[in-house]
């Protein structure tokens, strides 16, 4: 039995399988994703996204075991960042997720960002739509925490949860107009600490000078996710997201949007691997690359000449 087969009755370890070919960039996972493809687009995607310290992966935790208890299968995709030296990636979030691991209806895979900017790794899309086929009813993204450039995830998640935590030094940091714009839910995590009324009223003054025509009110919950503070209402604010996604169309609209970023990205993708793979092949990439180090030609003449020559 091939691995789509195996997924499709509900194999964690095609599922495994599945994920690992992806990101090994396997020979087979263009065909594999083409047969799981049409079975995507029932799972609800939420991002989870916010700076290093905010608790994600804590709140990501309490929001699994949440969705558990309603009876919802729940698939993670923690990212973490990829060392531009060594290539390697700690991938210690589902430490913080231990008790989930024992939970048959979850499954987390921990991801490296392989030096992807924006908060995700390239292939999230990819591992997203496999949990999806695989009836995962809720898919977590748990970004990496950088702070004001994980705007990715507003490409590939239903419902984008910021979250922030006091005592960062200058709050207003943790709100600039990148992270702000893409919020359908703000989270004040550890909000017993000192400066969490301040960081709320800041968020509130932004978010109402922020509003202009947006139909959707972003609203602000405060949780302490180490005790489940909060928790609750945190669920209760996703879920009317939804609801209004649903009724407004917006739901079509973002899908829509997504099914345009994964093509163009795919496109950009295997234009950039035909080329790079055209110019080694005929040997007269280094010696442009040389001519543009001596200073002879300039980038964009070269990058002139070698589309016209790959598009000849």
């Amino acid at each position: 039995m091939d691995v789509v087969a195996e997924l499709l009755i509900g194999s964690k370890r095609a599922l495994s399988r599945a994920i690992t070919m992806v990101e090994n960039e396997s020979s087979e996972a263009a065909a594999m994703m083409q047969q799981l493809y049409p079975r995507t687009g029932k799972g609800l995607v939420i991002g989870i996204t916010g700076p290093p310290g905010a608790g994600k992966s804590t709140l990501t935790d309490k929001l699994a075991k949440k969705y558990r208890q309603q009876g919802k299968t729940v698939g993670i995709v923690a990212v973490d960042p990829t060392s531009p030296f060594s290539g390697g990636a700690i991938l210690g979030d589902r430490i913080r997720m231990n008790e989930l691991i024992l939970d048959e209806g979850v499954f987390i895979r921990s991801m490296g960002t392989r030096g992807s900017l924006g908060g995700l790794s390239c292939k999230t899309a990819d591992v997203v739509a496999i949990l999806d086929a695989f009836g995962k009813d809720v898919i977590f993204i748990e970004t990496v925490g950088v702070g004001q450039s994980e705007v990715d995830i507003v490409k590939a998640a239903d419902t984008t949860v910021v979250v922030l935590v006091p005592g960062l030094g200058d709050d207003i940091q943790a709100i600039k107009a990148g992270i702000l714009e893409i919020g359908d839910v703000f989270v004040i995590n550890k909000a017993d600490r000192e400066g969490a009324e301040r960081l709320n009223s800041e968020l509130e003054m932004m978010l109402v000078l922020n509003q202009g025509d947006i139909k959707w009110r972003p609203p602000i919950k405060k949780t302490v996710a180490s005790s489940g503070n909060g928790i609750d209402e945190l669920v209760v604010a996703i879920d009317d997201h939804i609801d209004y996604l649903n009724k407004s169309g917006e739901l079509h609209r973002r899908r829509s949007m997504r099914a345009n970023n994964e093509l163009l990205s795919l496109m950009e993708e295997s234009i950039k691997r035909y080329v790079v793979k055209k110019m080694s092949e005929s040997g007269q990439f280094d010696s442009l690359v040389s001519s543009i180090e001596r200073r002879e030609k300039d980038p964009y003449t070269i990058a002139s000449i070698i589309l016209a020559e790959c598009l000849r």
